[in-house]
This record gives C-alpha cells, structure tokens and sequence, in this order.
C-alpha cells in the first residue's frame, strides 16, 4: 500500500477534530458510549476524506523513439527563420565624478 501524502493526512486530520468537534458540540454528548459514537464517526468520516483526495499522477514515461521512415518516405521541409542577434552592451564610459563647491 502506498504512503499517504501530504495532503491527505492534512485533510483527513483536519476533517476528523472538525467534525468531532461539531458532533460534540451539536449534540451535547456526556455519556461515553455517545462520545465513543461521535468518536467513531469522525474517523471514519476523516478515512474517507483521506481516501478520496486526488493523488498525483506519476510523471508519464519517455516515449519510445519513432521508427525509421521508408526509403521513399518525403522529408520534411525545414523553413530557415529569421533570428535577431542581440549585441552586447557597449563598455561603460567612464564618468567623472560631479564637484560641488563646498558651503559658505
């Protein structure tokens, strides 16, 4: 059986205290057998929110690589396309530092 992810344990926990928390709460259990009933139902109801969670899918694997063509198969036709050549960045011109005249 494989691991449970991340996100199922989250959402199966979160769903567990929140529904048992809820069960509790609305029906104002004091008794042990209706506390072990909530307790029950909300893992359960945790279980099941686990389990339906959308698990990644495994990346899909390389495929195969083509056949040879037929002799008398056409090629395909290579269209050249026009590529733009982005020059450089001429050399920075030294700049000279500006002087102010100093205050009165």
């Amino acid at each position: 059986m494989p691991r449970p992810t991340a996100a199922q344990l989250a959402y199966g926990s979160a769903t567990v205290i929140c529904s048992a928390l809820a069960m509790l709460l609305l029906s104002q259990a004091g008794s042990v057998p209706g506390i072990a009933v909530i307790t029950f139902a909300a893992l359960g109801l945790g279980l099941l929110v686990a389990l339906t969670v959308p698990v990644p899918k495994p990346a899909p694997e390389p495929a195969a690589a083509p056949a040879a063509a037929p002799a008398d198969a056409p090629l395909e036709e290579r269209i050249p396309v026009p590529r733009t050549l982005i020059a450089p960045e001429t050399a920075p011109q030294t700049v000279r530092p500006v002087r102010e005249p100093a205050g009165p």
